[in-house]
């Protein structure tokens, strides 16, 4: 990737020492699924008095343990844990509330004199961490449940029509994957009467400015890291994923069409509507792997496009190295 050795790790931000020393630290740990992003924060939070942030759209809710890959009881007992089982299932939780979420637990965990440290794959969460909470309106819910139904009934290739026929420049710049930026962009449109093309984008500006943040995105090779998700996925499944769905189904899942979207369990929701044959469930299975596969490659394009963040490639290095890397660069700037 050109950025694979730690030599080649230059802050994209160059500032005097002087200015960096007045403001109070956060480290970011990002980077695609199965990485070990949760491990390798508990080691550096117990060595420089940390306490984790969650930066993960569905670890909010209660009882997505498995789904998420949320720290468990006994990781949490190690550190303070912020942002994890804060809300129920069919609770809705936007970007905004999240942004706010974030900004009171800092606060908070600065007051305690130690060190936040965010930990998640969510490259829209915590692009919002550093710029702010995007420009354009708060999410409707009842509009927003309308128009998953539409795409549901008419497919997302009518709503695509739709917004390209009312904002073709913004339509010109996503695909019919991106079913959330689509659905989105209309939500936007209808409660403003504007174009998406003319909401003002959050810019370098908007970064708060007594904050040093010191970004990681982590990762592994694709033929490695591939590997390493497929295997995380059969775990998921011997772990009772499938179980943990039917118990959030009964609680209000299909009520949140953001969690019910999320990758596992809307795998699991289409396999619950087939006969369960084992063939179906082999269906299931590798759709899953791919599903999360195909996250994996937006996490690694998402980020490229972050300027903050330095990429550190744990095929090079073992965990108390790669530790070593992160800490030396918190202490020494």
């Amino acid at each position: 990737m050109g950025r694979d050795t730690y030599k080649e790790l230059e802050p994209q931000l160059q500032e005097s020492e002087s200015l960096k020393n007045k403001k109070k630290k956060i480290i970011i740990l990002a980077g695609p699924t199965s990485t070990g992003k949760t491990d390798l924060s508990l080691i550096i939070g117990k060595a420089i008095g940390g306490e984790i942030i969650s930066a993960d759209s569905v670890q909010l809710y209660k009882g997505t343990d498995i789904g998420s890959a949320k720290a468990t009881k006994e990781q949490r007992k190690t550190l303070p844990h912020h942002l994890l089982d804060i809300c129920d299932i069919k609770d809705y939780f936007s970007v905004v509330n999240f942004h706010d979420e974030v900004v009171s637990s800092c606060e908070e965990i600065f007051n305690h004199n130690s060190t936040p440290i965010i930990v998640g794959g969510a490259g829209f969460y915590i692009h919002t961490i550093l710029f702010g909470p995007p420009k354009g309106p708060p999410a409707d819910p009842t509009l927003r449940k309308s128009l998953e139904e539409d795409a549901e009934k008419y497919g997302i290739e009518m709503l695509h029509g739709k917004l390209k026929s009312l904002d073709p420049d913004y339509a010109e710049t996503i695909t019919l994957s991106d079913k959330h930026k689509i659905i989105r962009a209309l939500e936007i449109m209808a409660l403003t009467g504007k174009k998406v093309t003319e909401i003002p984008k959050p810019s370098r500006e908007d970064i708060p400015k007594d904050i040093d943040f010191r970004c990681w995105f982590l990762y592994y090779p694709k033929d490695i890291l591939y590997k390493r998700i497929e295997r995380r996925c059969e775990a998921m499944v011997e772990n009772g994923l499938v179980d943990e769905v039917l118990r959030l189904k009964e609680e209000g899942l299909l009520e949140n069409p953001s969690a019910a979207n999320a990758i596992g369990y809307r795998q699991v929701l289409n396999y619950l509507e087939t006969r369960q044959t084992d063939s179906d469930w082999e269906v299931f299975l590798q759709n899953f792997k791919k599903a999360s596969r195909n996250y994996a490659k937006r996490q690694f394009t998402w980020f490229r496009k972050e300027p903050l963040f330095r990429w550190l490639d744990l095929s090079k290095f073992d965990t108390d190295r790669a530790c070593e890397i992160i800490i030396s660069d918190f202490e020494n700037n």
